[in-house]
């Protein structure tokens, strides 16, 4: 049953897991309150795609009880969990989460608290040089997603892949890569511009494509 009461959906959890906008400031305050309201032993995990686990848990008091669990969208058909330990996560709660996300049918990988993790540092700039690409007259839509979805043998192309997943979450996450690594993920010009005319992709019914 829903709620929108943290103190009724979390008085009695064993393991939360928060999954809002990839904001740092954001995602603190709600571990903040969810470390006021949550039993002691709660584990409290982020679906942060990008964000740094240690930070998030820096606003807890009980940093050994937090971890990363990102899921991937669409969460009922695919199959990976990146579970993330932050710098104090307790062996402990990586079992206990490994054993959660076991249950419901999917595979953990362990990545090290680095920005980006392993699947969102290697695929947001693969699809901003893919948006340069459009940008750029280097090849139209069409011919950029059919050379991947036939070339690499992707299930779908780069910049169907940025509707699908958000494009303003593809600009936030590049952003915060970008805070940390420098231009090589600064976003294109073109995301920036889509995401002013709230062409967000899917979600929005307009993006690369029409919807």
């Amino acid at each position: 049953k829903g709620s929108i009461d943290f103190t009724k959906a979390c008085h009695n959890a064993d393991l939360v897991v928060e999954a809002v906008f990839e904001d740092p400031q954001i995602k603190e305050q709600v571990f903040a309150t969810l470390d006021k309201v949550c039993p002691k032993n709660t584990i409290l995990a982020s679906n942060t795609s990008s964000i740094s686990i240690s930070k998030i848990a820096s606003a807890t008091r009980r940093p050994e009880k937090v971890l990363g669990l990102h899921f991937f969208n669409p969460v009922p058909t695919m199959k990976l969990v990146e579970l993330i330990k932050g710098e104090r996560t307790s062996p402990d709660a990586v079992k206990a989460a490994t054993s959660f996300v076991e249950t419901l049918g999917k595979t953990v990988v362990q990545s090290a608290d680095k920005t980006g993790f392993i699947v969102n540092r290697a695929l947001m700039p693969f699809i901003n040089e893919s948006v340069k690409l459009l940008e750029e007259n280097v090849a139209t839509r069409d011919d950029i997603d059919k050379a991947f979805l036939l070339g690499t043998n992707h299930p779908m192309g780069p910049l169907q892949l940025a509707d699908f997943i958000g494009i303003d979450v593809v600009l936030s996450t590049l952003k915060v890569l970008e805070a940390e690594f420098g231009q090589t993920f600064t976003p294109t010009p073109l995301l920036e511009q889509m995401v002013k005319e709230g062409k967000l992709g899917r979600k929005t019914k307009k993006g690369f494509y029409d919807y």
